[in-house]
């Protein structure tokens, strides 16, 4: 086996490799997956020297340990957590360089869900439809992380960026979704649309990477006869029968036969992406121009 490589020390709750995802295959059933928190993935690939589509591991709360067979600059970003090279502190946010054989720890998140780890060279899984991106629904892609799994790194591209910060908006205390109308608004009554939009939801423990389930007041139906399946989008707020909004984010099903009330903007879904459960929801109509 290539030297080119690092070895799973932890695993974590649930790490994954992941990249800018595999775009064009909705037609096939195949979402569209990817990082939840595309911001922090492509920042901690400038940090190495990437460019933007390099795989990437993303942590969930609690990271991961790694152990690299060859010498690598890394760049930890996304939730704030404590980073160290066999046992010794080093900086997050920024590249740091990793001796072959030092375990790298990245450690709970301090604040958000996700962290992104990025090495130089990126991560070198065989792509499957253009992407190394897991997919969790379709079980496309790398398995997610287990202990004692190895995965291949690629040559390095370029050098590594220093810079004197970085920018973090830190998770967010109010998660604040801006939507447009969904194509089954009709489907749902005047009373259930001005709660979407007044109500406080907040972020179910539920959630995963194929949707941000919500706890809150349910959404009643004006229409209650079966819905045929039909296209899914990254965005979209399915309300399934117990009423309550499920957003849907990278791993999402590319149909659905639940209604769709309305569709939440795309830039805001990397907040969402470190949304704690707990964390308060707002679902706020997007002006049109």
């Amino acid at each position: 086996m290539t030297d080119r490589a690092f070895a799973v020390v932890r695993a974590g709750a649930l790490t994954s490799v992941q990249d800018q995802g595999r775009s064009g295959h909705a037609h096939l059933g195949v979402p569209r997956s990817g990082a939840l928190d595309r911001p922090a993935s492509d920042l901690a690939n400038r940090l190495v020297g990437n460019h933007a589509e390099a795989a990437v591991l993303e942590t969930t709360l609690n990271g991961c340990a790694v152990r690299p067979r060859c010498a690598v600059t890394v760049a930890v970003t996304g939730a704030p957590c404590r980073v160290t090279v066999d046992g010794r502190p080093a900086a997050w946010g920024a590249p740091v360089r990793v001796a072959a054989g030092a375990v790298l720890e990245v450690g709970q998140a301090a604040g958000g869900v996700r962290s992104y780890v990025a090495f130089a060279g990126g991560i070198a899984c065989e792509p499957v439809l253009g992407s190394r991106s897991t997919d969790l629904l379709s079980g496309l892609g790398p398995a997610p992380l287990t202990d004692g799994a190895v995965l291949p790194l690629g040559r390095e591209s370029g050098p590594p960026v220093y810079a004197d910060a970085v920018p973090w908006q830190g998770p967010p205390r109010e998660l604040v979704l801006r939507f447009g109308p969904g194509p089954r608004t009709d489907w749902f009554t005047v009373r259930s649309l001005h709660t979407l939009a007044k109500a406080v939801y907040r972020v179910s423990s539920a959630s995963n990477r194929i949707g941000l389930r919500t706890d809150g007041p349910p959404l009643e139906r004006a229409v209650h006869g079966e819905l045929p399946s039909e296209g899914m989008v990254l965005g979209a707020v399915q309300v399934p029968p117990d009423g309550r909004p499920v957003v849907f984010l990278a791993d999402h099903p590319t149909t659905g036969g639940y209604p769709v009330i309305a569709v939440v903007k795309e830039s805001d879904l990397a907040a969402a992406a470190q949304a704690a459960p707990g964390t308060p929801i707002h679902f706020v109509p997007a002006r049109r121009r």
